[in-house]
């Protein structure tokens, strides 16, 4: 019988968190901090761009095309007798690879029949692949120097020097400087590019820049992450930048902060659990900033439109109530007080016993209808919300009649949806159309059990 042995993780004091986090728990581990946030700032920046234009899984395709690459460099410097796990070496031949992988998929896609997403597939696998094949020919050569070409694959931040960070950090700089001198025609290539094309713009060139810059980010963080989690690191950041504004240099900026944020973050992780890959830690950091944005970005968020769709649907529940209830006292269905059954009402409805309690108890508390016993009735302020909502569904219903040529029977469920979003300015001008043609219908003014309305009850209803 074997025993499962648990490993348990040891959590670091908050002095250790607070001096990782401040920078001063270490030499090595402040450069690795200040190294990947400076590549999580570029990669936020320029992921942007890749994003917007459509070209994410580009970046995950000359990541994977990077490969061959840098094992090719490997064997050439080897063949020349120069040290082969230099990392400027490596690092030029993952630039050239990655670019050619680009090329090939920007070839493939305008010259061929095939979509682009079948080139990215096509070039990714073709490429990686090659790329095993001369790593584990150089796990052969015996030379004793391949040691450590396979922690591209995977990332060893842990290595990065100073030298290093300084690279980044150059890298930065240019991304970033490029991208503010061409964000002009990079939000035009991104949001309109045929219109771009009519007015003689480079469209292909300005997305080979896009792409280059892509290209740099990526084999520049290669040793950081890996090349297969740095295309995460360039999407990850400019995907929850979205959720939280429409605004492009909003969006940019938002997307570096998040990278540069994730980097940070993730590193200081793995510094306080060394047991964790950082570029792995990293890739996690980034994904919770992409799960809060997607839950809980006020504009796109997933909550908040969720919530904007309840109340939307309470916003149109309440309203066919306040009309169904005025429809019964035009019918004269209502009781001596101008109040109704609420099992009456309910039943004629078919609404669920559930939804309709909660729609009459949101109502109440509106001061649009008062509760007496089991029967309702419209307050003044109610019956005036009631005969707006009945006047413009009328209104459509007659529009759709006199004009689509619409027979009667078949508008009553068109009218229900679209009651609810007529502007002033287009009650106007339906009643305007329909009474000129004759066909305005009823109720064509505020009937006399609701007009005058006190503008103080109003008031007071709409504040409640």
């Amino acid at each position: 019988m074997t025993s499962l042995v648990s490993t348990e993780i040891e959590w670091p004091s908050l002095s250790e968190i607070l001096g990782v986090l401040t920078l001063q728990s270490g030499f090595n581990t402040t450069v690795v901090m200040i190294g990947v946030t400076l590549l999580g700032i570029a990669a936020g920046v320029i992921g942007t761009f890749a994003v917007l234009r459509k070209r994410a899984l580009m970046g995950d395709a000359l990541s994977h095309a990077s490969l061959p690459g840098i094992a090719t460099a490997f064997l050439v410097a080897v063949a020349l007798g120069v040290q082969g796990r230099s990392l400027s070496v490596l690092l030029l031949g993952a630039t050239i690879s990655g670019i050619l992988g680009v090329l090939v998929v920007h070839f493939v896609s305008r010259h061929t029949r095939l979509p682009e997403d079948a080139a990215i597939g096509a070039v990714l696998s073709v490429f990686f692949g090659a790329g095993f094949v001369l790593l584990s020919i150089i796990q052969y050569l015996g030379t004793g120097d391949q040691g450590g070409i396979s922690k591209f694959i995977y990332g060893q931040t842990a290595a990065m020097s100073v030298s290093d960070a300084a690279i980044i950090g150059l890298v930065a700089i240019i991304v970033t400087g490029a991208t503010a001198g061409l964000f002009k025609e990079f939000r035009l290539v991104c949001f309109d590019p045929d219109f771009a094309e009519t007015q003689s713009w480079p469209v292909a060139a300005i997305d080979l820049m896009i792409m280059a810059l892509v290209v740099v980010v990526t084999v520049i963080g290669l040793q950081a992450v890996g090349l297969i989690l740095i295309v995460a690191l360039v999407i990850i950041p400019a995907a929850a930048a979205r959720f939280w504004s429409e605004r492009l240099w909003v969006m940019t900026l938002l997307a570096a902060v998040i990278g540069g944020a994730s980097g940070y973050l993730g590193a200081a992780a793995s510094a306080l659990f060394p047991s964790f890959p950082a570029g792995g830690v990293i890739v996690l950091v980034a994904g919770f900033f992409f799960m809060v944005s997607l839950l809980f970005a006020p504009a796109r968020g997933v909550v908040a439109a969720g919530l904007r769709h309840l109340m939307l649907r309470v916003e149109i529940g309440s309203q066919h109530v306040l009309r169904a209830l005025y429809e019964a006292e035009e019918t004269g269905r209502v009781g001596a007080g101008g109040d109704i059954a609420i099992s009456e009402l309910g039943e004629a409805r078919r609404w669920s016993a559930a939804w309709f309690q909660f729609l009459l108890r949101w109502l109440s508390g509106r001061s649009q209808i008062e509760r007496r016993a089991e029967r309702i009735a419209l307050t003044e302020f109610g019956r005036h919300e009631a005969y707006r909502v009945t006047r413009n569904h009328r209104l459509w219903e007659q529009f759709l009649i006199t004009y689509a040529d619409l027979a009667p029977s078949h508008v009553d469920r068109s009218a229900d949806y679209v009651e609810h979003v007529l502007s002033p300015e287009m009650v106007a001008e339906l009643e305007r159309e329909l009474a000129e043609a004759g066909t305005l219908p009823r109720p064509a003014a505020m009937p006399a059990s609701a007009h005058p309305i006190a503008a103080g009850k109003v008031a007071e209803g709409r504040a409640s």
